[in-house]
């Protein structure tokens, strides 16, 4: 989806949203649509950036505690898996980057949503760390909402209705779409 996607108005989606009474009173179901869009986008972002910062806080960065989560799940797969062999050719190996790639990663990921910044952009990142999660063998049916609310990020602007994405786009208006 690009900028130009139309909603059923004939107006771009992000352009066709207003905060004004006639318009939420014209369109209530869109609203409300708008308004869980923007609380899950806020919900989505606390839950990464507390992630994140309790990685910092408990020093994932820093430590091998990491590598002892990975050796750990390898007890528990199975030895053909492909979740065993993507933990133990890849993520084991680099497991001091792969922590800093998720712990700072989950706290870019939470700004972003948080404040409605590079909102798509952020999306992608929570995509890719979820992903990841779930190659690595930490599947299971919890993980679904997560990847059809990061897909819902992606394909809906919802930084342009409150967020810092919006503000960009008005002063900005080349500001690109997988930043909005």
């Amino acid at each position: 989806m690009t900028d130009q996607t139309t909603a059923s108005a004939g107006a771009p989606i992000g352009e066709c949203f207003s905060w004004s009474k006639a318009w939420i009173a014209a369109h209530p179901v869109r609203f409300v649509g708008v308004i869980l869009n923007i609380t899950f986008r806020f919900l989505f972002g606390l839950f990464f950036f507390l992630a994140g910062l309790n990685k910092a806080l408990k020093g994932w960065m820093t430590t091998d505690i990491l590598e002892q989560i990975f050796i750990q799940r390898l007890t528990e797969l199975d030895p053909n898996s492909f979740a065993n062999i993507y933990l133990t050719e890849f993520a084991l190996p680099l497991y001091p980057l792969i922590a800093w790639i998720v712990t700072l990663g989950e706290l870019a990921v939470g700004i972003g949503l948080i404040l409605g910044l590079a909102t798509r952009l952020s999306s992608f990142g929570g995509f890719f760390i979820l992903f990841n999660l779930a190659i690595g063998g930490y599947y299971d049916a919890s993980l679904l909402p997560f990847f059809v609310l990061n897909i819902i990020f992606i394909l809906y602007p919802s930084g342009h209705w409150l967020g810092l994405d919006g503000m960009l786009k008005r002063r900005y208006p080349g500001y690109g779409w997988a930043l909005s």
